[in-house]
């Protein structure tokens, strides 16, 4: 099976990065495709919003950083058919600490999912607010990055410094990587400063910025909170809609890679 992985990254918290990966993973998996969600970040929002919200002690990413378990050991169903979780702990804090005297320390994810590589069509990498060692990790494991930026003042701030880290991963970690797109969030039709702010990310990134726009909707922010994504607890809303339509966009651009 061919698998394509993604990472979701942002260093900038609360851009809809977990929304993002928690919804499109759902839309993928309700079109009859095999995915596994990758929860890389310590606060485990991605775990709780397909309903993990205890997980076992050592069933975890962490422990697979620790070499104490094995992926196929710690993935686990969720309720949705055809989509898979391997889920966060908080110990995941302490990788950073942990790694520093390893060897090839930045590929240690990419050696986790080797062996459940292939029982996935996608496997979609939730990444922690940060640069640090686990978004690196996430980075070097995954084929493509997809940006979640927010339609607000500082959406550029931190996307130069986001494409300078992804350049370095790929002239020294991972040749292949590319930007699979950028995806505006938290849209709202009614605020100038949303549609000045879109226009000048599509002046400057063209046609890596996604059609489909990812608006402002209060039902997105509910469900992760009842262990569910958009697609389970309220198919019928604006943010359902639209991630459906990310989703045909994102395989639409799959396709014609291919």
């Amino acid at each position: 099976m061919d698998t394509q992985i993604v990472a979701l990254a942002n260093q900038k918290g609360g851009v809809g990065k977990t929304t993002t990966a928690l919804n499109l993973a759902a839309v993928l998996a309700d079109k009859g495709k095999k995915v596994l969600l990758v929860d890389s970040d310590p606060q485990g929002n991605a775990s709780s919003g397909v309903g993990v919200f205890k997980t076992n002690e050592d069933k975890n990413i962490y422990s697979c950083y620790t070499g104490a378990k094995e992926a196929a050991d710690c993935i686990l169903p969720t309720q949705l058919k055809n989509l898979s979780i391997l889920p966060a702990s908080i110990n995941l804090v302490g990788v950073e600490v942990e790694l520093i005297s390893q060897d090839n320390r930045e590929k240690r994810l990419k050696t986790i999912l080797r062996s459940v590589k292939e029982n996935f069509q996608y496997i979609l990498i939730d990444c922690p607010p940060s640069l640090g060692i686990l978004t690196i990790n996430s980075l070097t494991a995954a084929d493509s990055v997809l940006v979640p930026l927010q339609c607000e003042y500082f959406a550029m701030e931190g996307l130069a410094q986001l494409i300078q880290t992804i350049r370095k991963v790929k002239k020294n970690l991972n040749r292949e990587l590319f930007v699979e797109g950028l995806l505006l969030t938290m849209y709202d039709r009614r605020n100038r400063l949303t549609h000045s702010v879109a226009s000048e990310i599509q002046k400057h990134f063209g046609e890596q910025v996604y059609d489909t726009v990812i608006p402002r909707n209060v039902r997105l922010s509910e469900s992760p909170s009842h262990g569910q994504t958009i697609i389970e607890y309220d198919p019928g809303c604006s943010g359902a809609k639209a991630y459906k339509q990310l989703g045909a966009e994102f395989l639409k651009r799959a396709k014609a890679r291919a």
